[in-house]
C-alpha cells in the first residue's frame, strides 16, 4: 500500500510553460502517490500491450482518418478496443529549433502537442509512458545532439538542465491532464546521450558493421561517469514530479547481450537505479538472440524488469517471449508507429500503410529502424521539408494485423 503525498502546486517554470502553451491551469494538482517497487521485478500489474503512436497529431493535422468499420474513429480507441492498453510518447525538448523547425508554430512532439495527445490517452483508460529525447528532434543510436539551448553548457550545467527539463515537462503533462505511469529517460542511449559529454565507447561490437564503424573513432567523450550523471539528473527530476511513475531506461540492441551487460553493469555500478530496460528489437544476428538476451538479463539483474520498447515485425513471436519470461519479469511490449511504419496493422490506399515487414536477420538486409541514419555512415542529413503540413493524410483502415492483437490480448487475459 502507498501513502498518498499531499497535493502540491506546478512549479513557476512549469506553470510559464504552460501558459506560453496557451494551456489553462487547474487551481491545485493532484499530486502522485509514491511508487511501489514491483518484487523481483516483476511488472506491476497487467502485461503491457503497447504503441508508440506519437506521429498521430501530425497525421490528422493533414487530413487521416483512422477506420475499423465504416465510420471513421479515434485511432487510440481502435488500438485500446482491440486490446492495447499502453500508449508511448516521445518528447524534444524545442522541437522549432529541430525536429519541427518547417512547422515552428505547431512544434510537433512538443510540450503543448505531447500533453494534448496525452490527455487523449489518459481519457481513454490508458496507460502512458513519455520518452523523452533530450534533443530538440530525434534521438537515436546515430543521432544525440543537445538542444541548442543547452549546446554551450559544461557536464554540471546540462546535469541541472536534464533534471528541470524532466521534472516540469511531468508537472505540465499532469496539469494538463496527462499524468505519466512510466518515464523514458533517454531514447535508445546504447552509445550515451548529450553527445560528445554524455557519450559512451563500448567494448563489445554490435554485430552491425556499419554502426561499429560509424562509432569507432569518436573522439574525446564523457564516458560513462557523464552518462551516469545525466541519467541520475534524470530520474531525480522524475521522481521529484511523478513519484508514482516507473522508471525505464532505453537500449536499442535486445539482439546483442554483450552490449547489452556491458552497458548495464556500467551503469549499475554507478548508482544508476531504474525498474526496468526497455530493449528495441527489430532484427537479429541470429536466430534467437532476443531469447538469450532476455534469459542473460534476468539472470544477472535479478531486481529488474525487461520489456520490449520498440519493434514492428514478427509480433506475435516477441509478444510470447516477454509474456512468457519467468517470475512475470517481462513488462510487456510497446509497437512503434504501428499506424504507418514498417509493418503496420492499418492499410491505405488499399496497401500496408508502412510498406510491409523489413528482413528478421541482419544477413537477409540491414533495418533502418535498428540504427537510423546509420545505413551508410557518410549520408548527409535529410533536407528540411519545404512545407509545414509534415503528416501523412488519407483514409487508414484497420488490417488483419490489428486481429492478431485481438489474439494476443484475449490470449493473455487482457480483454
Amino acid at each position: 500500500m502507498t501513502r498518498q503525498a499531499p497535493a502540491a502546486r506546478p512549479s513557476r517554470r512549469a506553470t510559464l510553460g504552460l501558459l506560453a502553451a496557451g494551456m489553462a491551469l487547474p487551481a491545485r494538482l493532484p499530486a502522485a502517490a509514491p511508487a511501489t517497487a514491483p518484487a523481483g521485478g516483476a511488472r506491476p500489474g497487467a502485461y503491457m500491450l503497447g504503441a508508440d503512436i506519437s506521429w498521430v497529431p501530425e497525421d490528422e493535422a493533414a487530413g487521416a482518418r483512422y477506420f475499423d468499420g465504416p465510420a471513421p474513429r479515434d485511432p487510440i480507441a481502435i488500438l485500446r478496443d482491440a486490446g492495447f492498453n499502453y500508449i508511448r510518447l516521445r518528447i524534444f525538448v524545442d522541437p522549432a529549433q529541430g525536429y519541427s523547425a518547417a512547422a515552428p508554430d505547431r512544434a510537433w512532439g512538443g510540450l503543448r502537442q505531447t500533453v494534448a495527445l496525452g490527455a487523449r490517452v489518459k481519457a481513454a483508460g490508458m496507460g502512458l509512458a513519455l520518452s523523452f529525447h533530450y534533443s530538440d528532434s530525434w534521438a537515436d543510436p546515430e543521432h544525440q545532439r543537445p538542444p541548442a539551448a543547452w549546446a554551450q553548457f559544461g557536464p554540471a550545467a546540462l546535469a541541472r538542465a536534464v533534471e528541470a527539463h524532466t521534472r516540469d515537462t511531468l508537472r505540465a503533462m499532469r496539469a494538463g491532464g496527462a499524468p505519466v505511469d512510466m518515464v523514458v529517460i533517454g531514447n535508445e542511449i546504447t552509445f550515451g546521450m548529450l553527445w560528445p559529454q554524455g557519450r559512451v565507447r563500448l567494448a563489445a561490437t554490435t554485430g552491425n558493421p556499419v554502426t561499429d564503424a560509424n562509432h569507432r573513432d569518436v573522439g574525446a567523450i564523457g564516458g560513462f561517469d557523464a552518462l551516469a550523471q545525466f541519467l541520475r539528473a534524470g530520474i531525480t527530476g522524475a521522481r521529484a514530479a511523478e513519484p508514482g511513475a516507473f522508471i525505464q531506461l532505453h537500449n536499442h540492441l535486445g539482439r546483442r547481450w554483450p552490449v547489452v551487460r556491458e552497458w548495464t553493469d556500467a551503469l549499475v555500478a554507478r548508482g544508476v537505479d531504474f525498474d526496468v530496460i526497455g530493449f528495441s528489437c527489430y532484427q537479429q544476428l541470429a536466430q534467437g538472440d532476443w531469447q538469450r538476451t532476455f534469459d542473460a538479463f534476468l539472470d544477472r539483474y535479478p531486481d529488474k524488469g525487461l520489456l520490449v520498447a520498440e519493434y514492428s515485425s514478427r509480433k506475435r513471436y516477441l509478444n510470447d517471449l516477454v509474456h512468457a519470461l519467468p517470475g512475470n519479469r517481462g513488462w510487456g511490449t510497446f509497437i512503434w508507429e504501428p499506424i504507418r511504419h514498417q509493418e503496420a496493422v492499418f492499410d491505405r490506399n488499399g496497401r500496408n500503410a508502412g510498406g510491409g515487414p523489413k528482413p528478421d536477420l541482419l544477413a537477409q538486409g540491414l533495418n533502418g529502424a535498428e540504427a537510423p541514419g546509420g545505413l551508410i555512415a557518410t549520408a548527409p542529413p535529410a533536407p528540411v521539408p519545404p512545407h509545414p503540413m509534415m503528416g501523412e493524410g488519407g483514409d487508414y483502415h484497420a488490417n488483419a494485423l490489428l486481429d492478431t492483437y485481438r489474439r494476443i490480448a484475449h490470449d493473455y487475459g487482457l480483454r
